[in-house]
């Protein structure tokens, strides 16, 4: 059995971690700015190319559904996506098994990144992984992240989106609804297969806002942020290349459980009420 590497609360490989380009990665006043008014922030540089490459690697692995340390994933779907034909890899607590996948929990560039957009300390709350194979990766349906997190208040979540492979529209890059972060929660519509599910749920208005969303395409190692109500979604790809990504969802210092019910599948239950912290939640800024 693989050991759990969610005991460890700081890096644990140095020939991963030590390949961060010392430099300042605070984000600008404009970046805050924009982000604050459209719900997202696209491009923000977190890794070098061979980090990207030692995840790669990692991530291998994991497409084999008999790894060591299968045992110690959240969830784990070789394929969410109701068809054979539209396959979406989908999987929860990478951080737990492998070190790259672990120490860019505390990459510089997300972490003074996630502060700013927090306004303050940073706390972990669980990663994914998304990945479409080429020719046949499915979609990732409309959704708000939230309203799959309720479980836990206040709202003061964040989520970054990290490109393992260069991600545009063929290839199925994330995309975001600007503005949407400023709407109501809204009914989860479902996570894969149905990309006109939300249609049922918006209002005329909302309906109108929708028609212009906006494709976020990076560079291996770049990343979007994004807000907990900003509606956002991908569509196939098409292409005869991959599109993998790592996603780290993290909220601010202070959140709690407001549920006695288990948060995540395999961590002990936090009491209603109670801080969101210790062994599976990982405090990241520097104390």
């Amino acid at each position: 059995m693989a050991a759990d590497i969610s005991l460890q609360h700081a890096p644990v490989s140095p020939e991963f971690f030590n390949k961060f380009v010392n430099d300042d990665f605070r984000l600008t006043d404009e970046q805050v700015a924009f982000f604050h008014e459209n719900g997202y922030l696209s491009g923000v540089k977190i890794l070098e190319d061979e980090q990207v490459e030692m995840l790669r690697e990692e991530l291998e692995k994991f497409f084999d559904s008999n790894h060591d340390g299968r045992d110690l994933w959240y969830e784990y779907h070789t394929n969410e996506s109701a068809t054979p034909d539209t396959v979406l890899f989908h999987a929860l607590g990478a951080w737990r098994v492998g070190p790259g996948f672990h120490d860019i929990l505390w990459a510089p560039a997300f972490v003074k990144a996630a502060e700013q957009l927090l306004d303050g300390q940073v706390r972990f709350w669980h990663d994914q992984l998304f990945c479409k194979p080429s020719n046949h990766g499915g979609v990732v349906a409309w959704h708000q992240d939230y309203s799959y997190w309720t479980r836990t208040k206040p709202m003061a979540h964040l989520t970054c989106w990290i490109g393992l492979d260069d991600a545009d529209r063929d290839n199925g890059c994330v995309q975001y609804v600007p503005g949407s972060h400023k709407w109501d929660l809204l009914p989860i519509t479902g996570l894969a297969g149905d990309m006109d599910a939300i249609q049922e749920v918006l209002t005329p208005e909302q309906w109108e806002q929708f028609q212009h969303p906006v494709p976020a395409e990076l560079k291996k190692g770049e990343a979007t942020f994004h807000h907990p109500l900003t509606v956002h979604g991908s569509f196939a790809n098409c292409t005869d290349r991959p599109r993998r990504a790592t996603v780290i969802n993290a909220f601010r210092d202070g959140v709690c459980s407001d549920s006695d019910d288990v948060l995540l599948v395999g961590v002990p239950p936090i009491a209603k009420g109670a801080k969101m912290e210790g062994q599976f939640f990982p405090l990241l800024s520097k104390t």
